[in-house]
């Protein structure tokens, strides 16, 4: 009778450490502030030296993206978490949490379809962490449709 009195808190014990009931010492809160700091880029600068870009629409897309950044599910919890900020013709987001660098780009292209230049800008990944608007290469099409 005792060995399997003894079993039964093997497999309790084994139950335990894999259903994560042993914690950390450190909590979420400490563990959050430990990880650094990510910083994603949107680098509107070619459309803003034509002006197609001027301040008021930089400054509506730091503000639309404040406004739609999702923290655990939910639009306007961002406190500080997540930082936006426009430095001149440079949108620079800063995340404390896990923050995918997509779903970055899908807003920007969500907001260039609200203000209709989505048919002339793309939004293209410069390096691991910048994101930069481009036109689209329209004279290389029209070089094509002429040769045929």
């Amino acid at each position: 009778m005792s060995t399997t009195h003894s079993s039964k808190t093997k497999k309790e014990k084994v139950r335990k450490v894999y259903s994560g009931t042993i914690k950390s010492n450190a909590s979420k809160a400490e563990q959050a502030e430990r990880r650094e700091a990510l910083t994603y880029k949107i680098d509107c600068s070619i459309p803003a030296n034509d002006s197609i870009f001027d301040a008021d629409i930089l400054k509506g897309f730091q503000q639309y993206l404040l406004e739609r950044i999702k923290v655990q599910g939910r639009t306007g919890n961002l406190r500080d978490k997540i930082k936006v900020s426009l430095e001149g013709s440079t949108i620079e987001v800063k995340t404390y949490i896990m923050f995918s660098k997509k779903y970055l780009k899908y807003l920007t292209k969500r907001y260039l379809k609200k203000k209709t230049l989505r048919d002339w800008l793309r939004v293209i990944s410069t390096n691991r962490q910048e994101y930069q608007l481009r036109y689209f290469n329209i004279k290389d099409n029209e070089e094509e449709a002429e040769d045929v």
